[in-house]
């Protein structure tokens, strides 16, 4: 359920001149850069690249980039990149940028589908070098990094039996891994909670709870700290309802003093064509308030506006 759909009929070459009019000359033209790249649908701003490449010869990222600064410019960019691309440079900034952006990771690496995980390891390997595991083994450590490393491989099983036996049993594994024993056995969450299926492991946080009196992320949370808790409860969550995870994210990325940029605009760019209306849902129902609400008072001039369009929306 996404807010930018595209448009059923286009012309890249249009679109270009648009853009090329809305960056010539003296001043720009935000407005006009906003309407022609929401209404647009990823595909298709790839098309306009081209077109605007071919028609006015000239690169059309370079000129966004000389015209645009500051966050705005970050939508803008983040909106012409294709979407797996997007994810590549995202997790190369988590990675290599001034300091480990832990959420970015977790975020992506336990949000992404099998086939998503998969095209990201292929382009980022063409793209730096080196591979996407490679950079998170020499930059993150521990625990924290085995779940990151199980993560990128994108192996988790797809299908949607449940074997009800192995339900009790990963349930009770669980249980013995973390409440019932003192110290944690982090291997077995991760083994579990990185590999099964989601409808099987949806059945064993029912059996777990039959068996711990309390819900697997409240073990999580008592057993685990720091990188790897935040990692494990993003998995569950996104297993659960992955559009209440990104509300979340939203959610703490606004609340409070100052903003975290990256997050809002990774998650608002990366979600606008998959499951925004949901996530606009899930905001609504978990904190009373619109999500277009919290963006309209957190962020200002043209940056709120290419958010809003992106948003879709007041509830």
């Amino acid at each position: 359920m996404a807010t930018v759909k595209g448009v059923s009929t286009f012309s890249a070459e249009q679109e270009a001149q648009a853009l090329r009019k809305a960056m010539k000359g003296l001043g720009t033209d935000e407005d006009a850069i906003i309407e022609t790249l929401t209404k647009l649908n990823v595909s298709q701003r790839q098309q306009v690249l081209i077109t605007y490449k071919s028609t006015i010869g000239r690169d059309l990222i370079d000129d966004l980039k000389s015209e645009l600064s500051g966050n705005f410019e970050r939508v803008i960019i983040g909106l012409m990149t294709p979407t797996t691309m997007y994810d590549v440079h995202e997790l190369r900034r988590a990675l290599k940028g001034a300091g480990t952006d832990e959420g970015c990771l977790i975020e992506i690496l336990a949000s992404r589908t099998n086939a998503e995980i998969r095209h990201i390891n292929e382009n980022y390997k063409l793209q730096y070098g080196s591979t996407l595991e490679d950079d998170i083994v020499s930059d993150t450590s521990s625990m924290f990094r085995r779940v990151l490393v199980s993560l990128a491989t994108g192996n988790r099983d797809e299908g949607t039996f449940v074997d009800e036996a192995l339900a009790q049993q990963d349930a009770q594994c669980l249980y013995e891994a973390g409440e019932k024993k003192w110290g944690t056995d982090e291997v077995q969450f991760m083994s579990i909670l990185c590999t099964r299926n989601r409808c099987h492991l949806l059945r064993v946080f029912d059996v777990y709870r039959g068996i711990a009196n309390k819900d697997i992320t409240e073990s999580i949370k008592s057993e685990m700290s720091g990188d790897l808790e935040d990692a494990l409860l993003a998995v569950v969550k996104c297993l659960r309802n992955k559009p209440a995870y990104f509300a979340e994210r939203l959610y703490k990325s606004m609340k409070g003093l100052g903003t975290d940029d990256s997050t809002l605009i990774r998650v608002m760019v990366s979600r606008s064509e998959i499951d925004m209306l949901y996530i606009r849902r899930e905001f609504l129902a978990m904190y009373g308030k619109s999500l277009h609400s919290f963006i309209k008072g957190d962020c200002s001039g043209d940056y709120r506006k290419v958010l809003l369009r992106l948003c879709g929306g007041e509830d």
